[in-house]
């Protein structure tokens, strides 16, 4: 692509395709014939599992027929929840396998906590059900590698949640980087700011409650007391279940980072960081961390904070592309482009050194994730991996990397990895959080 063909196009191209995103509201509108309908199981039905589903109910082929949970409160609530939006009632599993045994579900979103997803995915392309896996994709790498092979194998369509990757203002930024205007980029940031994490107060375990199969939400997890800070939402911040912020926004971060760049593995990663914050409250993860990675032709900085909202230029999250004649900015909210000083102005010709690209302002009526479970429904309907926006090798790529991060921090160490081994050099501490060990029965899926 031509430098100035690219920008004399940029500003255009948002004008039309960013604001009206096609198929959105068709899908919303149409009558479908019940038999052409897509038939969805849930499997984890909190939090962003129910918001994934109430994003695809938006579309009128695609029926819930299946809602499975650990909690029965969770499920009575989404049956109302349900009630109010279609009129068949779906069927109620505490077992994900008795759903998956359902032959009419065509495909599952799974919502579970992290250490759940990659059981539970291979299981349902196993079962021949394609499948919407919410991010992370898994809680290591061996797990995210095994995830990838299943699809493989199956041939089944598989989304990761990484729903950034479907907003057309993210595409166009990465057509941005792609272009070269921005010249040689050699750093990229990628960070989470939360200003409204606030300190998880320490509480005593106490007896499971009601209705929840607590054995079973544990899973391959380690055997615990049942312990409230662990279970709905704030499994995020122990290390059993999930990877802390790293993984949780960084994977959202690092997949729009990368793809940019092109770029899969690091050579290296360092991480430092710890509980800097609310060293006393009742989380594992740390609520401050940076993770420097070495990449061929880049470097990498990512880094989080909680209780604090004004990260780099002054945005709780996004990724800067830095390069030599420009930065561009882009998170949730929008994107600018930042001329370096050497690059303002014109040249002896009279031309400017670099052209200045408008920046953007996504308009709060835009639904990514809408786009992104609509995307997954267009790919089922084609039986098109490659159609998907974030396939599941793509979520691997993300979640990797964000794993990578977490272990040298863990380690304590500067941590280098080979490609061609799937392992870290000289390292037999990190190599041993490759591979997670799944406790109370449960064996590591096997593909």
């Amino acid at each position: 692509m031509k430098r100035r063909k690219f920008i004399a196009g940029a500003g255009a191209a948002l004008t039309g395709s960013l604001l009206m995103p096609s198929g959105i509201l068709g899908a919303t509108a149409k009558s479908v014939a019940a038999n052409d309908k897509i038939n969805i199981g849930v499997i984890g039905c909190n939090g962003m599992g129910w918001s994934n589903t109430h994003s695809l109910l938006k579309m009128g082929d695609v029926d819930v027929t299946g809602l499975c949970d650990v909690d029965q409160n969770v499920i009575q609530k989404r049956l109302n929840d349900y009630g109010k939006l279609r009129k068949n009632t779906p069927k109620t599993y505490s077992d994900y396998r008795e759903l998956l045994n359902d032959k009419s579900i065509d495909a599952v979103v799974i919502g579970t906590p992290d250490h759940w997803h990659c059981k539970i995915m291979v299981d349902a392309v196993q079962a021949g059900k394609h499948v919407y896996v919410e991010k992370p994709i898994a809680n290591s790498i061996a797990e995210c590698n095994l995830m990838v092979k299943a699809q493989e194998k199956t041939g089944k369509i598989v989304q990761a949640g990484q729903w950034q990757r479907s907003g057309p203002h993210y595409r166009k930024a990465i057509d941005i980087v792609q272009s070269g205007v921005l010249g040689k980029i050699r750093l990229v940031k990628v960070w989470a700011y939360q200003g409204w994490m606030k300190p998880v107060p320490v509480v005593a375990d106490t007896a499971v409650p009601s209705g929840v199969d607590y054995n079973f939400w544990l899973g391959p997890a380690a055997k615990r007391p049942f312990n409230q800070n662990r279970f709905h939402f704030n499994f995020r911040w122990f290390w059993d279940y999930a990877g802390g912020l790293m993984t949780d926004w960084g994977v959202h971060e690092i997949d729009i980072a990368l793809y940019a760049m092109q770029a899969l593995a690091p050579i290296s990663v360092m991480a430092t960081g710890g509980k800097l914050a609310y060293p006393d409250d009742a989380s594992e993860t740390p609520d401050t961390l940076q993770a420097i990675y070495q990449y061929e032709n880049f470097n990498m900085l990512w880094e989080h904070a909680t209780g604090i909202d004004s990260g780099p230029y002054n945005r709780s999250e996004g990724i800067a592309f830095i390069g030599n004649n420009g930065t561009l900015v882009v998170n949730r909210g929008g994107y600018e482009v930042i001329v370096e000083r050497e690059a303002q102005g014109y040249s002896s010709s009279g031309k400017p050194k670099m052209e200045i690209i408008e920046a953007y302002k996504k308009p709060n009526e835009l639904n990514y994730l809408d786009l992104h479970t609509q995307n997954f429904i267009e790919a089922i309907k084609k039986n098109a991996q490659d159609a998907l926006n974030t396939p599941i090798r793509s979520g691997s790529v993300a979640a990797i990397n964000a794993q990578m991060g977490n272990i040298a921090y863990k380690t304590g160490s500067k941590v280098f990895w080979d490609g061609n081994r799937n392992a870290f050099i000289n390292n037999a501490a990190a190599d041993k959080l490759i591979v997670p060990e799944y406790q109370n029965g449960w064996k590591l899926p096997v593909v």
